[in-house]
């Protein structure tokens, strides 16, 4: 590795899916970016990063030996760009002597029944929980408290991967059988179960910057979502007002949680629901919203957590001037749609007809096929099996909703299928 580069450096760890928005974030303020993987292989379940954008990539090794070769680069800070880096951007900055979590409270930051029981030693609202590597444990947990519906899912990964809704005995039993012994999409085997009480609620993205315990809110966007079966699909979602409630009640309660947590430094990500006793924690991730798409929330919002994140490390004091202690804006009226279906098949095209009339509606900022041909297309039952992503912002909430209406008529048509002779069914 060259020390004689003259730009300082970030580090960034697995800086998969929107972790690649924070390369020129980072290059705008003149800062230079080096990846950190935290295996030994690069995880192709999710989006890679662009090695290209960075000044080096450090082969995988151990904190101690990473920490070493970092050294000569003499970084500003250590940055998760996706989940499972965060626990490595703790251990690497801690070494380093740079701003940032630590390590103490580092399991409660990936780990779901660690970040809960985190949450209720610091007296903040928490849901109840239990987890295990027996499923029938786990059923007893349920038949003991009687009080259904219940969650079921992994203990470590996201994109509500492997969360089931279960409402019966028998729901419990097969969504924990679902999970016990894969493998996450974060490529950890999934070796116990996390079980909880149903929050019941209005649920919420909600997304921040710290630095030294000061934060900025991003944004807050409110999800809509449907049952379908044991799974809550992704409709869309749209932004909350930031001086109207339940923001300001989020947002105090979030402060909570990120203390209770040990986050004062860097993004994060949560999802709340606002229970009738209040806001109430269901996950967060120290990292950037999976949902982050940096123009689309300038406009929206008047600004991008992956700029804020990088100002923040780069020129704390110009972070604390502009942004501690504020909150986002609503400029315009706005949605993000993750398209559902139960489409179960293989993709021999794109309809670039149907893509051509999506794009061409006056709110459409963005379009982002999620399958290509060749791909299999499932019937949709999480984040990972939706079968695109559409932004929408208009002034007028009607263009918005007419729109929002149109594109619900099209989805199941972007995609061209093969019929049972290989060939594309009409």
């Amino acid at each position: 590795m060259k020390s004689a580069e003259s730009r300082p450096v970030a580090v960034l760890v697995d800086a998969y899916t929107t972790g690649n928005h924070l390369p020129p974030a980072f290059a705008k303020l003149g800062i230079d970016v080096v990846h950190v993987q935290s295996t030994p292989e690069l995880m192709t379940s999710m989006r890679l990063p662009d090695l290209t954008a960075y000044r080096a990539a450090v082969p995988y090794g151990t904190a101690a030996e990473t920490a070493a070769l970092l050294t000569e680069l003499a970084p500003i800070c250590v940055v998760a760009g996706q989940e499972p880096g965060v626990p490595l951007a703790d251990e690497l900055s801690e070494l380093l002597g740079l701003p940032g979590n630590g390590t103490a409270l580092s399991a409660a930051r990936r780990d779901k029944y660690e970040m809960i029981e985190a949450l209720r030693r610091a007296g903040v609202r928490c849901a109840d929980q239990f987890k295990s590597d027996s499923v029938e444990a786990l059923v007893s947990w349920a038949e003991r408290r009687g009080d259904y519906p219940v969650v079921v899912k992994p203990l470590s990964s996201a994109a509500t991967d492997g969360v089931a809704i279960c409402g019966s005995v028998e729901e419990v039993r097969k969504a924990a059988e679902a999970v016990l012994g894969t493998v996450n999409i974060f490529h950890e085997r999934n070796d116990e179960v996390l079980i909880q009480s149903f929050l019941q609620g209005e649920e919420y993205m909600v997304d921040f910057v710290s630095y030294g315990g000061e934060r900025y809110a991003c944004g807050i966007w409110q999800y809509h979502k449907r049952l379908k079966g044991t799974h809550r699909i992704y409709d869309r979602d749209s932004i909350t007002p930031p001086l109207s409630s339940p923001a300001p009640e989020i947002i105090a309660y979030m402060h909570e949680v990120l203390d209770a947590l040990g986050i004062q430094y860097g993004p994060t990500h949560a999802e709340i629901i606002v229970t009738p006793e209040g806001p109430t924690l269901v996950e967060v991730g120290a990292r950037l919203s999976g949902g982050l798409v940096p123009d689309f929330h300038d406009v929206c919002l008047g600004g991008n957590q992956a700029a804020v994140t990088a100002l923040a490390y780069a020129r704390p004091r110009e972070f604390l001037d502009r942004y501690a202690g504020g909150t986002y804006r609503k400029l315009t009226h706005a949605t993000w749609i993750l398209a559902s279906t139960d489409l179960d098949g293989v993709v021999e095209e794109i309809d670039q007809d149907v893509v051509a009339e999506i794009k061409a509606l006056p709110s459409v900022h963005t379009f982002v096929p999620k399958l290509g041909p060749g791909k299999r297309i499932r019937p949709t039952v999480d984040l990972y099996t939706a079968t695109f992503g559409v932004h929408l912002c208009d002034p007028s909430a009607d263009v918005v909703e007419r729109d929002y209406a149109r594109i619900q008529q099209l989805k199941d048509r972007v995609y061209r299928l093969r019929d049972d002779s290989g060939r594309a069914a009409a």
